[in-house]
Parts: structure tokens; sequence; C-alpha cells
């Protein structure tokens, strides 16, 4: 088996056609299928159906994609970790993090790394918490900012817990709620403005909404968070979110809830499996000499706290 076979099966897979991936690899569309067939003959099993002219995985082949796009991210990580042993001078950071931390702290985290070294190239993913945690466990992500606790148990990452963060409800300024703070019993009946699925937010606020013995009810559902809170903004609902995306957003309040509130953990995470390259943990330290930084400063978006225990060293 061979890392050009693994290659040109993904690439069919994504596009589900022999042609168009052959394009894309810039190869002859010949030369592909030859290789698929002896990866194939090799494995004892067809990888694709062929049927009437639509490409469809077999079992085979939905068995095989997952461990081979983990394969050739690994391959990709190890030839990028023997480059940037020149110092930092050349390397790739993918981080991936939730749009709250993107709207808040990361940007200004990001901007002091890429001062620190510039050779370094960047490439950020945003994403509810459950997409970023199957992007790490695929390969496809270095580094993550997610959401404690894991919606599903996997033993293949290792998370360390960073932030702790408030979760506020957010109504247009034109209709503020009437009290300084909002019971969840409060929402019921309340037309809610809801995140999509893989959004810890959705989890989070349908679980506090069904504790409190009633279902959520929803005036849109869907959204990522700019378009969560420019509905909330145009008065189709309230929503629950972290409390530092409202920087900025005058047309926006956030209502603290009724102790004990909901609060949740962000926790820096990465594959066991793979031992983060020079410039993944060059951001983790650039990253906890950030937030240890503002934090002394009395910086920290309101809301916002740092876990004890947690260094900048």
């Amino acid at each position: 088996m061979q890392l050009q076979q693994l290659s040109y099966f993904v690439a069919v897979a994504e596009v589900r056609h022999f042609t168009r991936a052959a394009e894309t690899l810039r190869v002859a569309q010949p030369s592909l299928s030859k290789q698929i067939k002896t990866l194939e003959a090799e494995l004892g099993a067809p990888l694709f159906s062929r049927a009437r002219g639509n490409i469809t995985l077999t079992p085979a082949g939905e068995a095989l994609l997952p461990l081979a796009r983990r394969i050739l991210a690994d391959v990709d990580t190890a030839r990028r970790e023997i480059q940037d042993l020149t110092g930092l001078r050349r390397g790739r950071v993918r981080l991936g993090a939730t749009p709250s931390l993107f709207a808040g702290l990361l940007a200004d985290a990001l901007a002091r790394f890429r001062g620190r070294y510039p050779g370094i190239e960047l490439r950020v993913e945003e994403g509810g918490s459950r997409d970023l945690v199957r992007d790490l466990a695929r390969g496809q992500l270095d580094l993550a900012l997610i959401i404690l606790p894991l919606q599903s148990t996997d033993p293949s990452l290792e998370t360390a817990p960073i932030l702790q963060e408030d979760l506020v409800v957010v109504s247009p300024r034109s209709d503020p709620p009437k009290r300084p703070y909002v019971r969840i019993e409060d929402l019921r009946g309340q037309p809610l403005v809801m995140f999509r699925s893989g959004y810890d937010l959705r989890e989070a606020t349908q679980t506090a909404c069904r504790q409190a013995g009633f279902e959520p009810t929803f005036a849109v559902e869907g959204g990522e968070m700019d378009g969560v809170l420019r509905f909330v903004e145009a008065g189709l609902g309230r929503a629950l979110v972290p409390s530092m995306v409202l920087s900025g957003r005058a047309g926006l309040v956030g209502t603290p809830l009724a102790p004990p509130g909901l609060e949740r953990t962000i926790a820096l995470a990465h594959r066991k499996d793979v031992h983060p390259t020079h410039a993944a943990r060059a951001f983790h330290e650039t990253l906890l000499h950030f937030l240890a930084d503002i934090e002394s400063r009395g910086e920290l978006p309101a809301g916002v706290s740092r876990i004890a225990g947690v260094s900048g060293r």
C-alpha cells in the first residue's frame, strides 16, 4: 500500500468522480484508475461501486476512508515537523476554535504569534465543538479550543482546561428583560434563536430547558454565531451565548442567568497519538502567555476567567 494510492483514493472518495479527481491531482485519469485498482487488489476488496456511472463507496471504502485521511494527515505532520526543526522559520499551525473565541480573544493572540513567528503559516477553522473534535481525530487540525465536557468520550484526545466563561441570555436592546437576571424558567414559551447541530451551545440550551421541565421553542434554528446574533438583533428571539461575543454589538444586551447560572470550560486539545509539532507547541505557549498577560492587566472579557494552575510558561 502506497501513500500515492491512498491520496488517489481519498481524492476520488471526496468528489465521487475519477476524472475530476485526476484533474484536481493533476495526474492522468488512466494512471489514477490503475493505482486504485492496484490498491483494491492488494486489499482484496473493491473500494468503489461504479454501477451506472455513479461512484459510491463500498463498505470496504467506507472503512478505509477515515483511516486513509488520518494516515495522509500524519505523514504531512511528520514532513512539517522535520521542516520546522529549522528554528521555527517555517512550519504550519492548523487551529480550530469556536466562533465565540474567534470573535473575542483569539485575534489578538494570533497577532502576537504572527509577530514572533512570521514564517509560520496559520490556518484557522471556525466551528462547533463537536465538529472540531471530529476534525482533530481525523488529523485535520493540530490544536483546537473546544468545550468541556466532551459530548462523546474520545480516548485519542488530550485536553487542558484554560478558561471558564459565563453564558448569558442575549436580547435586542429594544426589548431587554425586565429583571437584572433571567431564570431558565423565564424562557418557557419564549421564541429562541438556535444554533445548528454541532454547537455545544445548542445542547447546553436544550439541556438547561429540559432540566427546568420544558422543551425550548425555536423561532429559527440552524445558524452560525454571527447569524444567531443578527437574528436576535432583528427581534426574532433570544439566545443563550457566551458573554464575550457581545463586545461591539450595540444592538444587543446580555443578561446574566440567575444563580447558579451556566458556565462552560474552554480547553486546548490535541491528539495523544501525534506529538504536536514545534510550531503547534510554540502557539500553545504563546496563547498561555497572552492569557496570563491580559489577566494581569485586567483585560479579560467580562464573564471570562483563567483557570487557576494554568501557566503561561
